[in-house]
């Protein structure tokens, strides 16, 4: 039997041990932190299990799916039902029907909402008669050049920047459409306007299932985690925490990781998911070339804010809202988790769920915990109407957690992969730097790298 070390015990690298132990490999992961999971964290908050970190995974992405049923896990739930507003000139606007990914292709919706002016609605409006050349095949953009070139500049600051630049905790106008929106890049390959383009290929779709967008184990994210450990341990993986990679070295035909308090772990192929900084650091001596370009991955930082307040206080009818970067507020986002997550509602408290922290815009990190909680309570008074004082307040920090897809990141990803390959042949990539952000992403980018190694 062949040895496998991965290095990281995030959900890449639970998804890589995975298929390696699937594969035959006998698996050793091995984690700098004193648990398993990495962004994923579930803990306990005004009595409830409340996630520090995702909270839900894309259904209609199968990977995260697949791999719950192949572990056992088969609770999953879905949230309620609920509309997305946006916190957009003071008022919170319900985000309408007929866009994808933000880019309109019905209007009439739009403009019922208010979200565009008449000026912006008209500029919309011309998309399909601007004519161009589509994208290139290959080529790769901006999200915000190519929205703001075919539609204006409000589509792309008030509907794409807040839902696009909000996952990503970026910059549309920065961030690779491969990358963030392979929707809309394809689309954008198939004629000059993205309208028709979108308009034709939602009209070519099978007709959509009433099935649920999002999917979460119940009783959090963390269970995630828990069952795909424990399912490795069973398939003889070995699990180190508290275990700080300090270099990879070869050792004869395979490959040997030390760790920081000495320990020594050897194996024929090394899995390495870590943050691109950290796998910079780790692959330096064996290719300048990889590490270049794991080192110039940019990240974002940022801070979850959870409040519980009386159920009666917090009056939204939906799951909650976005805050484009236009407004200049410290909220990016706020989340009414007992709206959004019935589990965690019915005693009489309703728990908040703010986000702060992007790309350009680290004001809320530079504050300690108390204030940042005055301040983004100040913004959901504003927003919510909240009358009163929150019950009970958490913070959670996530320094360098975003990695930042500039253009092009996809072609020089590939590259990297292929001097690895080249440079240190039985050291393979994953993680989110890779391919992108969001756990379905992770975990198939995790298991594809898994098997070319296998």
């Amino acid at each position: 039997m062949t040895t496998a070390v991965v290095v990281g015990g995030g959900i890449s690298g639970l998804a890589g041990a995975w298929q390696l132990a699937a594969d035959g490999h006998d698996v050793t992961v091995v984690e700098a932190s004193d648990r398993l999971g990495g962004k994923i964290l579930t803990t306990g908050f005004a009595g409830r299990p409340v996630d520090e970190g995702p909270d839900a995974f894309l259904a209609r992405v199968p990977a995260a799916v697949e791999l719950c049923r192949e572990i056992g896990l088969h609770d999953l739930v879905a949230p309620a039902a609920g509309r997305a507003f946006l916190w957009l000139g003071g008022r919170l606007v319900a985000i309408p029907a007929g866009h994808v990914l933000g880019v309109p292709v019905d209007l009439g919706p739009i403009a019922r909402s208010g979200i565009l002016s008449p000026a912006g609605l008209a500029r919309a409006a011309l998309e399909p008669c601007l004519g161009g050349q589509p994208l290139a095949a290959g080529a790769d953009v901006a999200v915000g050049e190519l929205i703001r070139r075919r539609f204006g500049d409000e589509v792309a600051e008030r509907l794409v920047d807040p839902l696009l630049g909000g996952i990503n905790a970026g910059r549309s106008d920065e961030l690779s459409i491969e990358v963030a929106a392979a929707q809309l890049a394809a689309a954008a390959r198939t004629g000059a306007s993205l309208t028709r383009a979108l308009q034709a290929s939602r009209r070519a779709a099978p007709p959509e299932r009433a099935a649920p967008v999002f999917y979460a184990p119940a009783g959090g994210m963390g269970r995630l985690v828990a069952a795909l450990a424990e399912a490795l341990r069973l398939r003889g993986a070995a699990i180190t925490t508290g275990a700080a990679v300090e270099a990879i070295a070869p050792r004869g035909r395979g490959w040997e990781v030390r760790t920081l308090d000495g320990a020594v772990f050897g194996g024929d192929r090394v899995l390495v998911t870590v943050p691109a900084f950290a796998a910079a650091r780790l692959l330096a001596p064996l290719s300048a070339r990889v590490a270049a370009a794991l080192a110039a991955v940019e990240y974002a930082s940022v801070a979850l804010v959870t409040l519980a307040y009386p159920d009666g206080d917090v009056d939204l009818d939906g799951s909650g809202f976005l805050v484009p970067r236009t407004e200049g507020r410290l909220l990016t986002a706020a989340s009414v988790l007992s709206n959004k997550w019935p589990a965690l509602g019915g005693d009489g408290t309703a728990t908040v769920r703010a986000s702060v922290g992007r790309a350009g815009d680290e004001r809320a990190l530079d504050l300690d915990d108390a204030t940042l909680v005055e301040r983004v309570h100040d913004e959901l008074v504003e927003a919510l109407g909240v009358a009163s004082r929150p019950a009970a307040a958490r913070v959670t920090r996530w320094a360098r957690a975003f990695p930042q897809y500039t253009t092009g990141h996809l072609a020089r990803m590939a590259e990297a992969e292929a001097a690895l390959a080249e440079d240190a042949p039985g050291i393979g990539l994953a993680g989110a730097a890779l391919r992108g952000v969001g756990i379905p992403t992770c975990i198939a980018a995790a298991r594809a790298a898994a098997a070319r190694l296998a």
